[in-house]
């Protein structure tokens, strides 16, 4: 079962409504309300993009971020998810030179389990990632940002800093994440 951690993106019912659409199983929570003991009944998370920076919400999505790599649960960070996900696991981040809004063509440096080819894809962020831990890598950059696909060494562990949801060719990676 996927579990849904919406974040306060504008663009989670975007989301939702695409997963609803391919008949993908899913729940959908807020950081606030999730009771981070039932974890253990999902096998995979998406951690949506935000709206504001709130500690409690931070916390919380670092905590669902060690508990899929501790369990080998597979997890999608969109936009602050992969935000979040380098941070929790030691990398920065930094306010982006300007808004970056709008398409994009992410191109793939890196073979993985998601994509091959390169994306046409709908960013909405001011802050990015600056430097990876350890144990990420990137697999996708555009020309704006280093790091728009992120990949966990050995774990089934993406980040997005872009948008999937708000294209066709970010649909097939959620798509793909799904089906892994």
């Amino acid at each position: 079962m996927l579990l849904v951690v919406d974040n306060g993106s504008i663009y989670t019912k975007t989301l939702t409504d695409f997963l609803a659409e391919k008949n993908i199983s899913f729940e959908i929570q807020t950081p606030n309300i999730l009771d981070l003991k039932s974890l253990s009944k999902y096998d995979s998370f998406i951690l949506s993009g935000r709206r504001k920076n709130e500690k409690k919400t931070n916390e919380i999505n670092s905590k669902i971020i060690n508990y899929s790599i501790k369990n080998n649960c597979k997890l999608l960070g969109i936009c602050y998810g992969a935000e979040i996900l380098a941070l929790t696991l030691g990398g920065t981040i930094k306010k982006s030179p300007s808004l970056q809004k709008g398409n994009e063509t992410v191109k793939i440096i890196k073979n993985n389990f998601i994509n091959h080819e390169s994306l046409q894809v709908f960013e909405s962020h001011s802050f990015e990632i600056s430097k990876l831990p350890l144990d990420l890598i990137s697999i996708g950059q555009s020309k704006n940002c280093r790091y728009e696909i992120i990949m966990h060494i050995r774990k089934p562990v993406f980040g997005t800093q872009f948008h999937p949801e708000m294209s066709e060719d970010g649909n097939n990676l959620i798509e793909k994440f799904c089906l892994l």
